[in-house]
């Protein structure tokens, strides 16, 4: 039998709606998305794949598309579909402040997040946030609001840490702030 070395490639092409109100724009890789809520860019460069604007599509294509071609692709079409959404209506995240033991309290002051009394510490814990990023602590919620999908969900498992007890049974010691619904979705 004889191997087939030149396969034939063929030219692979996506498509992205933009919705009213939302401009994109492209320059070396960098795509730029502004709406009414925000604005994003996330450098999206590959040889092979092309990232074009027509008129209130934004195509994403490939002239010889591989496996690995079309997974890029499939990558860049994922991330600005999600810029897009972000800029629309951003991404939120809602966490839980459990405090069974100590009354724990929680702030946000300077574009810190500051949890005082976890467990007894006399040291409180304090977190930097991220430069896009909106914190709120409303009651026993803490709400994470960005237009980009990465930075809100980044703070939200940093803020999950910060809280983290190693050594302690987590059966037991319930205590500190737990992730219960990311966008629309409740977590269980």
């Amino acid at each position: 039998m004889e191997k087939e070395s030149n396969k034939k490639k063929k030219k692979l092409m996506e498509t992205i709606e933009i919705p009213k109100g939302v401009e994109v724009s492209i320059d070396k890789g960098l795509v730029a998305v502004k709406g009414p809520k925000g604005e994003n860019k996330k450098n999206l460069y590959n040889k092979k794949v092309s990232i074009k604007i027509d008129t209130n599509k934004v195509i994403i294509s490939s002239e010889r598309a591989t496996k690995r071609e079309k997974k890029m692709i499939g990558t860049f079409k994922a991330h600005i579909g999600r810029m897009v959404d972000g800029v629309i209506k951003p991404h939120k995240y809602v966490l839980k402040i459990c405090s069974g033991h100590f009354p724990m309290t929680v702030s946000v002051t300077n574009n810190q997040l500051v949890v005082k009394n976890l467990l007894g510490e006399k040291i409180p814990r304090v977190m930097d946030i991220k430069e896009g990023v909106t914190v709120k602590v409303e009651g026993e919620n803490i709400s994470v609001e960005s237009t980009n999908k990465e930075y809100a969900g980044q703070c939200a498992a940093s803020i999950e840490q910060l809280t983290r007890r190693t050594g302690y049974d987590s059966r037991i010691f319930q205590d500190g702030c737990y992730i219960i619904t990311k966008g629309d979705k409740e977590i269980k």
